[in-house]
C-alpha cells in the first residue's frame, strides 16, 4: 500500500469514530482502566512542567516527546490494532502524532480532546 493509499485507510477510520477520535477525559481514563490502552505523552520537554505520565503512574504510559518521536518506535505496541491515545496540551501535537502512528498502520488510534495535565491530576487524585 503507498502512503497515499495508507492515508485513505486512515481518514476512513477515523471518520468512523466518534469526534474524528478525539476523546475527552472521562473516555480516556475509561480506555486506559477498562480497555488497557496505551497512552503517549508527547510533550516536547519544554511544555512539561511537573510529572509526565510516565512519572504520575499512569498505567500503560509512556513519555515520548514529540521532537524525538521517530527515535521512540520501539516503545510502540507490535500489535496495531491496539487502542493508544495520544495526548499533549492542546492537542496540536498529539493530533500529529495521531496522523503519524496511521500511516504507519494503527487502527485505534485517539487524541485526549483535553489537557493531559488535567487528565494526570486525575489520576493522581484518584490513586490517593
Amino acid at each position: 500500500m503507498n502512503t497515499q493509499e495508507q492515508i485513505a485507510k486512515a481518514i476512513a477510520l477515523d471518520v468512523q469514530k466518534s469526534m474524528l477520535g478525539n476523546v475527552d477525559m472521562a473516555k480516556t481514563m475509561e480506555l486506559i482502566k477498562d480497555v488497557g490502552a496505551v497512552l503517549l505523552d508527547v510533550r516536547p520537554p519544554a511544555k512539561v512542567t511537573g510529572d509526565n505520565a510516565v512519572e504520575a503512574n499512569i498505567p500503560n504510559a509512556y513519555y515520548m516527546a514529540y521532537p524525538t518521536f521517530a527515535e521512540n518506535f520501539d516503545l510502540l505496541p507490535e500489535d496495531k490494532d491496539t487502542v493508544i491515545v495520544v495526548a499533549c496540551l492542546k492537542g496540536w501535537f498529539a493530533n500529529r502524532i495521531m496522523g503519524y502512528l496511521e500511516v504507519l498502520g494503527y487502527e485505534n488510534v485517539y487524541v485526549l480532546g483535553g489537557n493531559i495535565e488535567d487528565l494526570i491530576a486525575a489520576h493522581e487524585a484518584h490513586t490517593k
